[in-house]
């Protein structure tokens, strides 16, 4: 059973993100939503953390509030791929379950 996992807040300024990746499992996917984004820059002092984690989890931004902050393609983690609000519903349909980190 798989589980899509969304994070909506700064990794900067809480610890969901890092909490949720030490809970994935093989065939996961997270989804970064609001200011959890932030949690997919390159050079960001949890991008290692993260990238640790994406051999057998897959990394989505939602693609309006990575627009919504100004972030640039360039500044975006390469294995992350940004999804629209279809793509985030396609996610959910996907997955057994979801759960979200506040």
């Amino acid at each position: 059973m798989s589980t899509l996992h969304t994070v909506n807040k700064s990794p900067f300024t809480n610890g969901s993100l890092l909490s949720c990746l030490k809970h994935c499992r093989p065939g996961d996917a997270i989804l970064l939503i609001e200011d959890g984004v932030y949690g997919a820059l390159k050079g960001s002092t949890v991008a290692d953390a993260v990238c640790e984690n994406l051999a057998d989890v897959r990394l989505f931004l939602l693609g309006g509030d990575v627009r919504a902050r100004g972030i640039e393609d360039e500044k975006i983690l390469s294995q992350a791929r940004t999804v629209e609000y279809d793509g985030y519903v396609d996610l959910v349909v996907e997955h057994d379950r979801t759960q979200s980190w506040l």
